[in-house]
């Protein structure tokens, strides 16, 4: 069985322009389906990883070292990034704590990246974490879907390649 998805923008930075997808006539994409379900239990996590969206779309762009590979044979990548030591951070009641929030994404460029949706992970790897493994495949599939409707020039770059283009009735299909 397909499903099919619409591609929404979600914001635009200096250098980065945010997109989700819509499944199924939703209105509501991945991404804000994924803020809304951690702003209230993960608030401070959630908020470090929106600062982290913020940031690099204003000040470093979607560089490849600011994105969390999530499994050798996956196509997604995860965001909050890596820290120096290996491990996402951010502060809460005054304590610097590891970041296990996960947000699924797709980094397509220096300047388009895809949010897609994510969850706590609790076990260190995504495919066997009961929580963040539906999203985690779903964001491969997405990922693949996009790839090729790029491949198939359904989605277009603009000239100057910071943002995308697709027919207003383009629907993704995975």
């Amino acid at each position: 069985m397909n499903t099919f998805a619409h591609i929404k923008p979600i914001a635009k930075y200096d250098k980065v322009s945010y997109y989700s997808i819509c499944i199924n006539n939703q209105q509501d994409s991945l991404f804000e389906k994924f803020v809304v379900n951690n702003s209230n239990t993960n608030k401070e996590k959630l908020n470090h990883v929106l600062e982290w969206i913020k940031t690099i779309g204003n000040k470093y762009g979607a560089l490849p070292h600011l994105f969390r590979p999530e499994g050798e044979t996956a196509d997604a990548s995860a965001l909050p990034p890596k820290g120096k030591d290996r491990k996402p951070h951010y502060t809460e009641y005054g304590k610097t704590k590891a970041n296990n929030l996960r947000l699924y994404c797709l980094r397509a460029n220096e300047n388009v990246v895809f949010l897609f949706n994510g969850d706590i992970k609790t076990s260190q790897y995504a495919q066997d974490c009961p929580n963040v493994k539906k999203h985690f495949k779903l964001a491969n599939q997405l990922t693949k879907a996009i790839d090729k409707a790029f491949a198939d020039k359904d989605i277009v770059w603009n000239d100057d390649f910071t943002a995308i283009n697709c027919e207003d009735d383009f629907k993704l299909q995975f």
